[in-house]
């Protein structure tokens, strides 16, 4: 099988996995957002950033650094080196994770109070600290399995998680929690845990099976320690902008005159309307998985002409798809803030964020092809300064301005971040970009999706503007019957 052909049936293979995976989240995320409604999903939104704030903490790097040890070991044959690393990973990960752990668990009350507005979120911030060891080790788990190239495990392991996440929640939503938005994210807190506890043990039991028993020899804590803590500085920056972000949002909404519930209109957007624009983007999350090592391997063999043509394809393939799904979005705006939640308000704001998603799914794969290039630090230090900005735009302009504010801070700090990265891909790459054709294509979704709007019900108007669209594109050679011909030896 030719290299485009392996990338392109692995990236079918992996957008299957991903689609079932968000379509049963966002599902379930419609779900709750009609049992506790928009209150209690910005209630659960800050939960849940500061639980992720407290794995990236415990894990402290870990993942990574799991992956990079374990194939270093594979490649040098060494059965007893491998367990040797994953139990050095493991001894981490219990120490750093159970440090984080403690730190959650006393400091709940006080952020629950200070940050979150609501003492009810502080029992689940506390089962989360309670297990969040066990959260760390599975990610340890997953390491080990992207090193050993045993990603059909790791995707059963999460159909099962999910599931397991999802029916321990619906149990006790339907038994025990009611609309109580306190007691829901308490809920939602158990389910995670369980998925958990049943994916690491999961994991584990496979590795026992497939590595069976080996030598071990001490475990190389300095190598872990020089991996794993520069990476650990950085994602705990990261993240931590990302939860002062999230926590300032109804902190700061509040204080704007004409807010009559900060918490509802921040759940509205985090909770409801961002789950539904990036929906699509898990055809793109699984090109950029599989690009990674890709061009990471023709950097290291110097096809930088391999490398210019898999920049190009990407971008190109990337900007059509962003254009043509945010044109769709735009078009179906009220029609899915009606099916998914019965709320206009929500139709109203995906009308105006989506003409961000081809910026937005072309800058997910513009990360990848970096970090394949070797361009990770400068990644690190874009997503660091955009944050940063993020955190001081909303802090001074939603007093002010209220959401217009926050749709300022999102527009100019995601523009910064995709002009910073393209620009760092251009440079490393050598490809030379052009403007025209992409302006054309935007005018012309932009003319298709306003003439579907017009078409009358859901189906007409999908309909409408996917041949309206495709004849456009096809008419200025946007898409040429060189790039039909690609496609059909893609396919066989």
């Amino acid at each position: 099988m030719k290299k485009g052909s392996e990338i392109f049936y692995q990236t079918m293979l992996l957008t299957g996995a991903n689609f079932l995976l968000r379509l049963a989240g966002m599902s379930f995320q419609v779900y709750l957002s009609g049992r506790i409604g928009a209150e209690g999903i910005g209630l659960l939104q800050l939960v849940l950033s500061v639980s992720v704030l407290s794995f990236t903490v415990g894990s402290a790097g870990i993942r990574t650094c799991t992956t990079y040890l374990s194939a270093g070991e594979l490649g040098r044959g060494t059965a007893g080196g491998l367990s040797s690393v994953l139990a050095g990973c493991f001894q981490y990960s219990i120490v750093c994770g159970g440090a984080a752990a403690a730190a959650l668990w006393c400091a709940a009350p006080w952020l629950c109070e200070v940050w979150i507005g609501d003492q009810a979120a502080a029992a689940a911030l506390r089962l989360f600290a309670l297990f969040l060891p066990v959260r760390c080790l599975h990610g340890v788990m997953t390491g080990y399995f992207t090193a050993v190239k045993r990603v059909g495990s790791t995707v059963v392991v999460a159909f099962l998680e999910q599931g397991c996440s999802m029916a321990v929640t619906f149990l006790l939503l339907a038994r025990w929690a009611g609309s109580d938005s306190g007691q829901a994210a308490l809920a939602v807190a158990a389910g995670s845990c369980a998925a958990d506890v049943l994916g690491f043990w999961a994991l584990l039991a496979v590795q026992r099976r497939i590595a069976g028993r080996s030598p071990r020899r001490r475990p190389p804590y300095g190598r872990i320690l020089r991996a794993a803590l520069p990476l650990a500085v950085a994602d705990t920056l990261r993240s931590g902008l990302n939860t002062i972000e999230d926590l300032i949002i109804p902190r700061q909404l509040a204080l704007f005159a004409g807010t009559v519930n900060a918490m509802a209109d921040y759940g509205m957007i985090r909770g409801m309307v961002f789950p539904v624009l990036m929906f699509p983007a898990a055809v793109l999350v699984s090109l950029a998985e599989l690009l990674i090592p890709e061009f990471s391997r023709c950097a290291a063999q110097g096809s930088r002409t391999r490398v210019q043509y898999l920049a190009r394809q990407g971008l190109r393939a990337s900007m059509l798809f962003g254009l043509c799904m945010g044109g769709l979005l735009f078009t179906l705006s009220d029609v899915l803030g009606d099916l998914l939640y019965q709320e206009p308000q929500v139709g109203g704001l995906l009308r105006l964020y989506a003409p961000f998603v081809p910026m937005l799914y072309m800058d997910a794969l513009v990360d990848a092809m970096c970090k394949g290039l070797g361009q990770q630090n400068a990644n690190a230090r874009y997503n660091t300064l955009t944050s940063f900005l993020d955190v001081l735009f909303l802090w001074a302009l939603l007093p002010k301005l209220g959401l217009g504010g926050y749709y300022v801070s999102f527009a100019a700090t995601h523009l910064i971040n995709f002009a910073l990265s393209l620009q760092r891909l251009v440079r490393v790459s050598g490809i030379r970009l052009t403007i025209g054709k992409p302006a054309l294509a935007a005018a012309c979704t932009a003319v298709a999706g306003c003439t579907a709007s017009m078409a009358g019900g859901p189906l007409r108007m999908t309909g409408c503007y996917l041949l309206l669209l495709a004849g456009l594109w096809y008419l200025f050679r946007i898409v040429s019957r060189a790039d039909c011909r690609w496609l059909r030896k893609l396919l066989g």
